[in-house]
């Protein structure tokens, strides 16, 4: 039998938002060496939008209703950097005008993670 989180990380990633799935497009077509990034990634007691491991890196999209979930999130985002975890949150406004951009602040983030590893790659 399956672990509750399992299956609920699978109904997310079944019902992703248009720009879960446009982020995560751009994701799998800039893969960085050894950062690969999960889909709705459980991590203690929430689900990360996009999670990389390998750098404790969390990407979260945050829709029109987030000025009503920014306490909430603020809370949640203390708790993961508690665990070791940064989180980088983005409209979907800003990936839809913006992707690269996007993109970029991701990658700088993964190369100040671990520089050794993505000094290697390029």
């Amino acid at each position: 039998m399956l672990h509750p989180k399992t299956i609920r990380a699978r109904e997310l990633r079944r019902n992703q938002t248009p720009a879960e799935a446009a982020l995560w497009k751009l994701l799998r077509a800039h893969q960085l060496n050894g950062f690969g990034f999960r889909r709705q990634h459980p991590i203690d007691r929430f689900f990360a939008d996009f999670a990389c491991p390998a750098a404790k890196l969390i990407v979260e999209l945050d829709g029109a209703s987030h000025n009503e979930r920014m306490e909430q999130d603020s809370v949640r985002d203390a708790h993961l950097n508690q665990l070791g975890w940064t989180t980088l949150r983005f409209s979907n406004r800003e990936l839809s005008d913006h992707s690269e951009g996007v993109w970029l602040e991701i990658e700088r983030t993964l190369k100040s993670a671990n520089p050794q590893k993505i000094n290697n790659y390029v």
